[in-house]
């Protein structure tokens, strides 16, 4: 029998891929959101039947399910959510018919003051349209809504409602408010749809990059530095530095330049490019010398975006038509503010790295700019095996004010956008909105395998901050010109990359990205050397390699490096010394580990070589 028989855990069976099953989001299905408005209304009605002081304040329908949060003296238990849900039950047998009624803002006020519900009383105030509509089940219960519901609680599926959990939230977001206790749940169509969402949810868990963050070892938080501010250990800062560097030598060959900017600057930085205004309730608060500084807003700030410091650069010379494009590149690390109800994990921090740019171009290079701006970022997500994704057109909406800039600048940085997308024939979608304050955006979503979306990378437009900065260039007739700027991050966030990453990959990373790719089990101490000698080997060539040196036993080394989910597993015995080779088993990610048998040292890193350059498995 040959050391890798003996030594190596035999294949495991891939099982055949079951029945997709079609989860629609509720923004998606009109037939959800009747579903899901009227079973947030039952169960608001069952807990004020279980908890008669419980208050409740909104409820409205989320992507995969829907909340309603409530002021309730005690704080509600597992216990309490299973008596609900059976109340929820009883309500939907007895075919309550759900009655829409239009009233008059003084005749809600009153009916409002009758039950004493005075957390209504500030939604009514909230709500600018008459007639004012409310929602009956029967004519026991009723609510504010705007609808849609179904016509009767008899066609609501009892075995396709859950109840999922209790969390925290203030009223109205707002920390300094009271707060109130808010009940998640889930409705579907079918019993099967609510089976195939729970075990989604129980793949996400597995998935869940906070829990293979600390098990792999990649990252932790602390208390004591604050929430939101991830701190890398080692192999996840090893893991940071192999995404830093693909990206810098991808754009190396593409003509961008390094910079660094500090991590402060004066406040009047950020007034100029309109930051201040439009964007202060996002940044950390200004650092002033007194409160004399303080009053006059003189003092420094946190950067929430690195644009503003490339702009000095640029700006530090007259430029000429020559110089441009000029492209400017960084991994700059800026901080938000954001809510301690919205942080979660890595996908959203209150300090993280952008891999930013910002390019500096003619009017007439902005549409091949673009294009090669967006070629980048394709050839990036396909490296990253990321392939799942759709582009949205990020425009502004023009009912709104929080942009700044003239019509006729949005309406040529759109135009650009919209031309790069149809040439390149890509799958595209339009949010009115979700432009940034001074450009529109093209941004990449991602949908991972659990089908959930996130954004990633982004190209923005941009003809108003050039213009706030009064940048130019000399043009080749001698004059003095307008420079468009375009903002770019094929990751997005550093941060929110590797926790999906983590996700997609559920740990297993590709071998090129894995922070450890080999690990060396010597059977006994007779084979430590030999082993330590091949990891020298390796690490002449680049490799991440490390040895066990723990003596445990050969299974129980075998399944810690499973455990670490370490791409290249290398048993070496007596016969693999003799035979100057080694014993492998590799993992590939998304399937079972498989058992290659003995092959030469030198064979094993010609192999590994060439995978690691070509971004393909061993």
């Amino acid at each position: 029998m040959s050391s890798s028989e003996s030594h190596c855990q035999p294949e495991q069976q891939e099982q055949a891929p079951q029945e997709k099953i079609y989860l629609p989001r509720t923004s998606e299905s009109e037939t959800l959101q009747k579903i899901r408005h009227t079973t947030s209304h039952v169960m608001a009605m069952a807990v004020q039947k279980l908890f008669p002081k419980a208050q409740v304040t909104i409820g409205p329908w989320i992507e995969n399910g829907f909340y309603y949060d409530f002021d309730n003296p005690e704080p509600f238990t597992e216990k309490d959510l299973k008596a609900i849900q059976k109340e929820m039950v009883k309500i939907i047998n007895r075919k309550l018919p759900v009655i829409r009624e239009e009233v008059s803002r003084e005749e809600a006020e009153q009916r409002i003051k009758a039950i004493k519900e005075p957390y209504k009383l500030e939604i009514l105030a909230d709500i600018k349209q008459e007639p004012i509509t409310i929602y009956h089940l029967g004519d026991e219960w009723w609510d504010l809504c705007a609808g849609p519901h179904l016509n009767n609680t008899a066609e609501l599926q009892p075995k396709a409602i859950e109840l999922e959990s209790v969390a925290g939230a203030y009223w109205r977001g707002d920390e300094t408010k009271a707060q109130l206790q808010r009940i998640y749940g889930t409705a579907w169509e079918s019993e099967q749809q609510l089976a195939e969402y729970k075990r989604r949810k129980e793949e996400a868990l597995r998935r869940d990059h906070r829990r293979l963050g600390k098990e792999l070892g990649l990252f932790i938080f602390s208390d004591e530095v604050g929430p939101g501010l991830p701190l890398w250990t080692a192999k996840g800062t090893l893991l940071r530095s192999l995404l830093e560097d693909f990206l810098k030598q991808e754009q190396l060959k593409r003509g961008y330049l390094p910079v660094v900017s500090p991590h402060i600057a004066r406040v009047d930085l950020f007034k100029t490019s309109g930051h201040w205004q439009k964007y202060k309730e996002d940044m950390f608060p200004l650092m002033a010398e007194n409160e004399e500084a303080a009053a006059h807003e003189l003092g420094f700030v946190l950067k929430p975006m690195n644009c503003p410091f490339h702009i000095q650069i640029y700006k530090s010379e007259l430029r000429s038509y020559r110089e441009l494009p000029m492209r400017l590149a960084e991994f700059g690390t800026v901080y938000r503010y954001e809510q301690s109800g919205e942080l979660g994990g890595l996908t959203r921090v209150r300090g993280f790295t952008v891999d930013d740019s910002h390019l500096f171009v003619t009017p007439e290079q902005l549409d091949s700019e673009f294009l090669n701006v967006v070629d980048l970022i394709l050839s990036v997500f396909n490296k990253l095996q990321l392939k799942n994704f759709k582009a949205r057109l990020s425009f502004r909406d023009p009912t709104s004010d929080k942009y700044i800039g003239s019509d006729e600048a949005w309406s040529k940085a759109e135009g650009a956008i919209r031309r790069a997308v149809e040439k390149l024939e890509m799958n595209h979608f339009e949010g009115i909105g979700e432009a940034a304050f001074y450009g529109p955006k093209l941004d990449f979503i991602f949908q991972d395998a659990l089908e959930r979306e996130w954004q990633l990378g982004t190209v923005q437009v941009d003809y108003n901050l050039p213009e706030r900065f009064d940048l130019e260039y000399v043009a080749e007739d001698g004059t003095r010109q307008r420079p468009v700027m375009i903002h770019r991050a094929p990751f997005g966030s550093l941060e929110r990359l590797i926790g999906i990453l983590i996700e997609e990959y559920a740990g297993d990373f590709p071998l090129w990205l894995a922070p450890i790719q080999a690990r060396l089990m010597p059977v006994s101490d007779a084979q430590l050397m030999f082993a330590k000698e091949v990891a020298d080997k390796m690490r002449s060539l680049n490799m991440r390699v490390e040895v066990d040196t723990s003596g445990d036993r050969l299974p129980k080394m075998i399944r810690n490096a499973e455990k670490a989910k370490i791409p290249v597993m290398a048993v070496v015995g007596a016969k693999e010394v003799e035979s100057d080779s080694l014993s492998l088993r590799v993992r590939t990610a998304g399937k079972p580990s498989a058992d290659l048998g003995t092959i030469s040292v030198p064979a094993v890193l010609e192999r590994m070589q060439k995978a690691i350059a070509n971004y393909t498995n061993f």
